[in-house]
C-alpha cells in the first residue's frame, strides 16, 4: 500500500472539464482520449446544467487507466443575505445520472439557457454586430450554444480580435450585450445533488469576487448548513496563496477539497486539461477522499 500511495502522490487529476455537451469544444470521447494521453488518474466531466457529457462518456466506456466521476456544474443564486458579483456555481460529483428530479431540474435550466441566446443576439444586432442563431449553430456544431460560441463567431466575422475582447466589451456581466440567466436557488441546487446521491462542492471561490475572505467564509458556512460538502480549492485561476487560504477554510469547516482546470478546449486556449495554465497540479488523494466520503 505504501508504494501505491507514493505513486498516487505524483498522479494528476482534473475534476472540472467541459465537453461539447455544454460550452467545451472537445467531445466526451476526445476528452477521454486526451486524459489517457496525459496519464491523468481521474477526471470528471462537469458540463453547465447538463449531464449529457457524463452520460455519453459512460456509454462510450471509460478506459481502465482512468477513474471517472459523473459530474455537473449547476448555476445557482446565492443565499439572500449575500451579494456575489460573480457567478455562484455548485459542482455535483458522483451523481446518479438517471435521477428524475436532477434531470427535471437540469431540463428547466437548459431551456432558460436556450431562451437567453436570442436576446443576446438581438442586443448585439442593435449595436451593429450582426449574427444569427443559425450561423452560431453551424459554427458550433451539435452542442449547447452559449456565450463562448457567440464570442467565437464574433472573432470569426471580425467584430473583435479575441474571445476575451468579446466578453470584456460586450458579453460579460455589466456589458451592453449581457443577458442574465435563470438559476436555481443554491439550497435547491445542493438538495438536488444530495438527493441524486452526489457530493455538492462550491466551484472556483475566487470567481465569486467576494469582498474579502471573511465574507467568503461566512458564505461557505451558510452553504455548509444547506448541505455543501466541499470547496474547489485547486483551480486554474487560483494562485498558490489562494490555494493555501481556501484549504485552510476547508479544513476549518471539515469540508472536502477538490480541484479542476475548468478546461473548455479552444474557447479557453490558455487552460490545458490536467495542468491549467501550466503549473496546476491537483493531487490524486483528493479523488480518493471524495470516493471515501460516499
Amino acid at each position: 500500500m505504501k508504494e501505491l500511495s507514493d505513486y498516487n502522490k505524483n498522479v494528476r487529476i482534473d475534476l472540472h472539464i467541459h465537453s461539447t455537451a455544454s460550452d467545451g469544444t472537445l467531445s466526451p470521447l476526445e476528452i477521454l482520449n486526451l486524459a489517457q494521453s496525459l496519464n491523468l488518474g481521474a477526471i470528471s466531466i462537469t458540463d453547465h446544467d447538463t449531464i449529457d457529457g457524463a452520460k455519453e462518456a459512460l456509454t462510450i466506456g471509460i478506459p481502465s487507466s482512468i477513474k471517472f466521476l459523473t459530474g455537473v456544474e449547476i448555476s445557482a443564486y446565492p443565499p439572500p443575505s449575500f451579494s456575489c458579483p460573480g457567478s455562484l456555481h455548485i459542482l455535483g460529483y458522483a451523481i446518479k445520472i438517471d435521477d428524475p428530479v436532477l434531470n427535471q431540474t437540469l431540463a428547466i435550466l437548459q431551456e432558460a439557457r436556450k431562451n437567453r441566446n436570442p436576446r443576446i443576439i438581438e442586443l448585439l444586432t442593435r449595436m451593429g454586430i450582426e449574427l444569427t442563431l443559425s450561423e452560431i449553430r453551424n459554427d458550433a456544431g451539435e452542442c449547447q450554444i452559449g456565450r463562448p460560441h457567440i464570442a467565437k463567431l464574433m472573432v470569426k466575422k471580425g467584430f473583435v480580435q479575441s474571445i476575451n475582447e468579446a466578453f470584456d466589451k460586450y458579453l460579460a456581466k455589466g456589458e451592453p450585450a449581457y443577458v442574465d440567466k435563470f438559476r436555481v436557488d443554491c439550497d435547491r441546487a445542493i438538495e438536488v445533488i444530495l438527493d441524486a446521491g452526489g457530493i455538492p462542492v462550491l466551484a472556483h471561490p475566487f470567481l465569486l469576487k467576494m469582498k474579502n475572505d471573511k465574507v467568503l467564509e461566512a458564505l461557505i458556512i451558510s452553504l455548509k448548513e444547506m448541505g455543501l460538502k466541499g470547496i474547489e480549492v485547486y483551480y486554474s485561476e487560483h494562485t498558490q496563496d489562494l490555494i493555501t487560504r481556501y484549504a485552510e477554510i476547508a479544513n476549518r469547516h471539515e469540508l472536502l477539497m477538490t480541484g479542476g482546470t475548468d478546461f473548455h478546449g479552444s474557447t479557453k486556449p490558455g487552460v490545458q486539461m490536467g495542468s491549467g495554465k501550466g503549473n496546476l497540479c491537483i493531487p490524486y488523494g483528493l479523488y480518493e477522499k471524495l470516493i471515501a466520503s460516499l
